[in-house]
């Protein structure tokens, strides 16, 4: 009669998990928007391990602003893995708005929720990570412009400081 505990403990187990993926612990995030050509896939805790990382939905919704400024389109993944093959499966989609403190709620990709399409108080603690994957994406896009414009400055000074070669006279 072993069998009967161990179910009840793997069924506790499974139950007490669910609960917490509801809450948050998304893999990655997608981030559009600009100055981002494409999109960049972000794995920074302080955005993915909570579901309230961008906003604290349960304060309730704002009135609609007038001008929300530039936004950033942020779809929250979660990796399943089907026969040793990672699939990513897109779970919601909000509009981040990081210089005027906005989120608007796209809502849940397969399924809805009474949040779906509503703009709420952006959560302060999400813009100095959010700002600082930006400013690492913008370092990373001028590292190849900066090595064309070393090797074409070296190819440059190599090119006029050759040694001037005298001009065979032949008679």
């Amino acid at each position: 009669m072993r069998i009967f505990p161990d179910c009840i403990l793997v069924i506790a187990l499974l139950v007490s998990s669910s609960p917490a993926r509801a809450k948050g612990g998304f893999d990655y995030l997608t981030i559009k928007g600009p100055g981002i050509t494409g999109e960049i896939n972000v794995t920074n805790p302080a955005l993915t391990a909570d579901f309230f990382a961008f906003a604290d939905f349960s304060k309730g919704e704002l009135s609609p602003p007038a001008n929300p400024g530039e936004g950033y389109q942020v779809v929250r993944v979660n990796v399943v893995t089907d026969n040793d093959k990672p699939t990513p499966i897109p779970f919601d989609q909000l509009h981040y708005y990081p210089y005027t403190g906005f989120v608007y709620y796209d809502g849940l990709i397969s399924g809805a929720s009474e949040y779906d399409g509503k703009w709420y108080s952006a959560n302060p603690a999400a813009e100095e990570p959010f700002r600082a994957v930006l400013a690492e994406r913008a370092r990373l896009a001028w590292i190849p412009f900066a090595v064309l414009i070393l090797l074409l400055a070296v190819f440059f000074i190599a090119y006029y400081r050759k040694p001037k070669g005298t001009m065979d006279k032949r008679p």
